[in-house]
């Protein structure tokens, strides 16, 4: 009789359920993989890498050619006005490289070119060329003859002045010794001392003028009676 009772208390305590000992964590179920999404973020690593490198390479594409550090005027070529900068290379653009600057030297503006502009090939012209019904009329004037600080791309007009008043038409029409030639001309070129090894008292400058004026500017220049006066729009 107590033989089955031990039994019975046995098999009761084998039916209660088992509890976790203290301290003990219970099995944490396994993530899943997704293999795609890490792909994705190696590739997106890959690319970033290879776009910062492409930048880099970029920036370093650059060379060095000219930029204007003064305006030059139509006609004029760019004497020591010039100075070397480096940009990115660009096909696109006819950069003139600095290595050619002295042939650059040789070339005419065939417009006014603005101080900080970078120079590019059609920007200039071996020659100028004479617009037509135009000439090109070369003066040596004397101080007092021209307006201080005269420079290409000036507007001008043109006066006989002197006592002789006796050549050209419109001298000898109204008899006085100042004559208006020209009532505009544009300066195309300038010589001062400082640019030339040979000092002269006297101021070269070149106009252009309509055809038609260029005899009777070209005689009082000869004459040594010809001025030039600034007028609007300069």
């Amino acid at each position: 009789m107590k033989i089955q009772e031990r039994t019975g208390a046995g098999n009761h305590r084998s039916a209660a359920p088992v509890q976790p000992a203290m301290g003990e964590r219970l099995p944490a179920p396994p993530r899943e993989r997704k293999p795609a999404l890490a792909a994705l973020a190696v590739l997106l690593i890959l690319v970033g890498a290879l776009g910062a490198t492409m930048l880099v390479l970029r920036a370093g594409d650059r060379i060095e050619v000219i930029q204007v550090t003064d305006d030059i005027q139509a006609g004029q070529s760019v004497g020591n006005h010039v100075k070397s900068v480096m940009v990115a290379d660009d096909s696109g653009v006819n950069y003139i490289k600095w290595t050619q600057v002295n042939a650059l030297k040789k070339l005419k503006a065939k417009s006014t070119i603005y101080g900080g502009t970078l120079v590019i090939g059609e920007m200039f012209e071996a020659r100028q060329s004479v617009p037509a019904g135009k000439a090109s009329v070369g003066l040596a004037l004397k101080e007092g003859q021209y307006p201080a600080g005269i420079k290409a791309g000036d507007a001008v007009a043109v006066y006989r002045v002197g006592d002789s008043g006796t050549t050209g038409s419109s001298s000898s029409t109204t008899g006085t010794s100042d004559t208006l030639l020209v009532d505009q001309a544009k300066v195309i070129f300038v010589k001062y001392e400082s640019d030339s090894t040979i000092s002269s008292t006297n101021l070269p400058v070149t106009l252009t003028v309509d055809s038609a004026d260029a005899a009777a500017v070209t005689q009082a220049s000869a004459a040594g009676e010809v001025a030039l006066v600034l007028i609007p729009g300069n």
